[in-house]
């Protein structure tokens, strides 16, 4: 098999465009339009992503049929730049870099300088007469390639460098090394080499290339990758190779490289914004290693290179469309591109980005819609830190990534790792700068502060992409990571304490801080409006107490979609109440306490529907089994056992029994728990179920609810009250509850003499009642898909045990793609969904249906609900401005499919 019968395996840069991103990655294809555009690209070329995924299926085979055609492409770049690969005197030296069609920063793997050795340093040396450039770049190519190519750890080589560099003075930079210090230095980076790999460095360029381009596609499966296209939901696409000719940012104080965004990636305003550095190579920048300097220091250091750099990034931003991410290199004077790339950039301004383009006629509003990613708009509603508290600020760094967290100071990745999987979820991993191998520990943390480094450094992009507060470059504490601490001034933080960070200001702050909750409002309010007028799915909150009726409201709820009345119960004065009325004997005894619950229910009622003012509110009647309000058997069996011995011991010593009557009450709630045990609960006594065996509970209810909602028609406030009748499997259940409760509703409205609008509904969550669903929606006059339990009950998943036990196993081997409680399985559950809908519309044409279940504030989930026809889709309050904008462009998508 050749490319030539199958596939093309290498584009010239100049042969490449944006739309083939697929297969040549971002950076290739950018590479490639930018090179058609007319700027100043080193030239190259690109390494396919189909040509990684035959690699590892047929490593040998693959590197055999590519390294002809990589030769050719070689001596095209040769006859380009005058320069030869190899040549003593004159040597051509690449790049070979990583590229994935989705952006992927230091997540793979790059070797600059490749193509020197022992003897073209010194040609290099002397045609450029520029020896200390020659020597730092044959060092720099050692140490990435020891570390890139050959698994040496990259630690290991800046033990060697920063034993030099301290040599000369405790502050040292790279830049201060002469040519004698680097020629040392890179006598003992061969030596490490030799000693690591078992033998000496190579100096065949070719080998170095081809040992290089295998690093790569390696690259692709290595740990960080895995773990961040797995956080990231990023398909097994293949990672392009790029062979681009070098250009040097390091060759004097007239050379730099930088990068820079067309607009701020932390804020979204309309201003150019970068870092540089003089005399650098570009992993200095994003590595952290050096703090570099802000882009507009570039007027007075490179005025003309600043005035076309700028005008490049307004035409890069017009051409894509987008906001763009520039790495750019000035070599004695001239400026080149090295990439472009739509920028990461926070969740605020990727809001107030697509707003202003909007505003621009840059993009249209679906254009706005479809750029932002709902799940990180939930990151919109980061607290922040209370104006009001009284804080102590031990450092100022970089505001890389906004949003306060309060967290344990947690110095290892891996621990950081570990305590996130044991629970622990207010952790700031702390680190002197991230490297691409901390991506896990950075994952699991709440937030992410380091010594060094910049904006546009490892730990900004990656914290800003995951959208978790960071701040970096703080250059005043001081890191020791061997004692797990770190030291401001007299001041010492050790592993465990308490910190907080401000990544919209750049604070450390001693401790924990008060925060407060986010609000929506600015371009926030103005893109979810947009949102708002293309969407066609309404959105519904999932909202038990009158508190969150009110965050509803204000995050754009267009009513509650579920009201869970058992949540009710569980506050401290009423749940004695409703144990009281489990543990009745008599019917007497019961409905006295059903008569202390109901103005308890309807006081809660009444205020939800006051703040709805007249959007639909469906409430759920008692669904959990009612062991789950009474106290663990183990418990009260040991205040039973010390009951029983207080007692004894009296009677032996006093000679009275005062607890007798204590005892035998613990005994009968023993003997009550006993009976309301069950072997599968969540199958067993519970909502229908539990209506018609206790049927006063729903009775309570049903009072409960039209009694505040007829008060409040007194009031002149419009209600619309729906009740959900859960866990209906047969029509011939909801019958006999609904014509019950029916009687109780028309009963109170006539004697507060008003006229009511509602509803009786169910919640399809069995599914015998979704393949029935054509005579449930006889009875049941709305339907809503409590999909968390329906997806139990299709899998045969006791979601608790499942997701303790065995769905970990089930993902990390494939079994599953995702979790099922997490994002609605569509082939399964939704095939009973579309079904339910199609057979309940016959009977009921105009039978409205919604989500109600933890699926409704998932944007794939709900882009499905749209397809099929769902009405609404209900979710927690936070989640509203996610469920508006994925409703939006679920509208836009299916638009297009028409």
């Amino acid at each position: 098999m050749t490319s030539t019968e199958t596939n093309k395996f290498i584009y010239d840069f100049t042969e490449g465009k944006k739309e083939l991103k697929n297969l040549l990655g971002g950076k290739g294809a950018n590479l490639g339009e930018m090179t058609n555009l007319g700027l100043n690209i080193p030239s190259g070329f690109t390494i396919t992503t189909e040509a990684c995924l035959e690699y590892f299926q047929h490593p040998k085979q693959i590197m055999a049929e590519i390294e002809p055609i990589v030769i050719k492409h070689l001596k095209e770049l040769e006859k380009k730049t005058g320069k030869k690969f190899g040549d003593e005197r004159n040597p051509l030296l690449v790049s070979v870099r990583s590229g994935a069609p989705q952006s992927m920063p230091g997540m793979m793997d790059t070797v600059l300088n490749l193509g020197l050795n022992d003897v073209s340093v010194k040609g290099m040396a002397e045609q450029t007469d520029n020896p200390r450039f020659a020597y730092d770049s044959w060092r720099r190519f050692i140490q990435m390639f020891g570390d890139v190519v050959m698994g040496i750890g990259d630690e290991k080589f800046e033990r060697i460098l920063n034993k030099y560099k301290r040599e000369i003075s405790r502050n040292a930079q790279d830049t201060d090394l002469t040519v004698s210090d680097l020629q040392n230095v890179i006598a003992d980076y061969k030596a490490l080499y030799e000693k690591e790999i078992g033998s000496p460095f190579p100096q065949d360029p070719y080998k170095q290339l081809f040992l290089a381009i295998e690093a790569v596609f390696k690259s692709w499966n290595n740990k960080r990758a895995l773990t961040y296209r797995k956080i990231n939901d990023i398909p097994d696409f293949g990672t392009a190779v790029n062979i681009q000719t070098m250009v040097f940012g390091n060759k004097g104080w007239d050379s730099a490289t930088g990068v820079a965004f067309t607009r701020d990636p932390s804020t979204g305003e309309n201003k150019k914004f970068g870092e540089y550095l003089s005399n650098a190579q570009g992993e200095d920048v994003v590595a952290g290693i050096r703090t570099p300097k802000k882009l507009e220091e570039m007027k007075d250091e490179f005025p003309k290179i600043y005035d076309e750099l700028r005008k490049t990034m307004e035409k890069l931003e017009n051409h894509y469309r987008d906001m763009q991410d520039i790495e750019f290199t000035i070599e004695k004077g001239i400026l080149y591109l090295l990439q472009t790339r739509n920028g990461k950039r926070t969740p605020s301004a990727a809001v107030k980005i697509a707003v202003d383009m909007v505003k621009e006629s840059l993009i249209s509003k679906e254009e706005a819609i479809m750029s932002l990613d709902p799940n990180k708009i939930s990151k919109l509603l980061f607290k922040s830190i209370d104006e009001h508290a009284v804080i102590h600020v031990l450092a100022n760094g970089i505001n890389a990534s906004p949003g306060a967290v309060s967290g344990k100071a947690i110095f290892d990745p891996d621990k950081a790792e570990a305590m996130a999987n044991a629970g622990e979820k207010e952790i700031i991993l702390v680190r002197p700068q991230t490297k691409p191998d901390d991506v896990h520990g950075l994952y699991a943390s709440s937030g992410v502060l380091t010594q060094f480094g910049g904006k546009t450094s490892h730990a900004a992009v990656v914290a800003r992409g995951m959208g978790k507060p960071a701040v970096v470059g703080a250059q005043d504490i001081e890191i020791d990571e061997e004692r797990a601490e770190f030291s401001v001034a007299e001041t010492v933080i050790q592993e465990g304490e308490y910190i907080t960070i401000d990544g919209t200001t750049g604070r450390v702050i001693e401790g924990k801080v008060s925060l407060i909750e986010p609000e929506i409002k600015g371009e926030f309010s103005e893109l979810l409006q947009m949102a708002d007028e293309i969407r066609t799915l309404g959105v519904r909150a999932n909202a038990d107490t009158p508190t969150d009726a009110r965050k509803a409201i204000e995050f754009g709820a267009e009513g509650i979609g579920l009201t869970r009345t058992e949540h009710m119960f569980m506050a401290q004065d009423r749940l004695p109440v409703m144990q009281a009325m489990i543990i009745a004997r008599t019917q007497e005894d019961r409905q006295d306490a059903l008569n202390k619950l109901l103005p308890m229910q309807k006081g809660d009622f009444y205020e939800i529907f006051k703040i709805m003012k007249g959007k639909p509110v469906t409430i759920r009647l008692l669904d959990p089994p009612l062991h789950e309000f009474l106290p663990d058997l183990l418990t009260v069996q040991l205040e039973y056992q010390e009951l029983k011995m207080t007692n004894e011991l009296s009677k032996s010593l006093l000679n009275t029994s005062p607890l007798d009557e204590e005892i035998k009450k613990k005994s009968k709630v023993i003997s009550l728990i006993r009976s309301l045990s069950e072997e599968n609960p969540m199958m067993g006594l519970r909502g229908v179920r539990l209506g018609l065996t206790w049927p006063e509970i729903n009775e309570m209810q049903v009072k409960a609810i039209f009694q505040a909602a007829c008060e409040l028609k007194l009031e002149g406030v419009e209600v619309l009250p729906e009740v959900m009748i859960p866990l209906i499997g047969m029509i011939s259940e909801l019958q006999l509850v609904k014509s019950q409760l029916l009687e109780i509703a028309e009963e109170t409205i006539k004697e507060y003499g008003v006229d009511l609008d509602y509803k009786f509904g169910t919640m399809i969550e069995i599914p015998r009642a979704a393949l029935t669903a054509d005579e449930i929606a006889i009875e049941a006059e709305f339907f809503s898909f409590g999909t968390n339990d329906l997806t139990q009950m299709t899998y045969g998943f006791s979601r608790d045990d499942a997701e303790g036990k065995f769905l970990p196993i089930y993902l990390n081997k494939e079994i599953l793609d995702t979790n099922p409680f997490e994002v609605l399985d569509q082939d399964g559950v939704g095939k009973l969904m579309k079904m339910a809908l199609k057979l309940g519309k016959q009977t009921r044409p105009d039978l409205k249906c919604g989500i109600c279940g933890e699926h409704g504030g998932e944007p794939r989930s709900i882009k499905f609900a749209n397809s099929i026809g769902i009405n609404y889709v209900s979710c927690s309050p936070f989640r509203i401005p996610v469920a508006r904008l994925a409703a939006a462009q679920a509208a836009i998508e299916q638009k297009k499919k028409t």
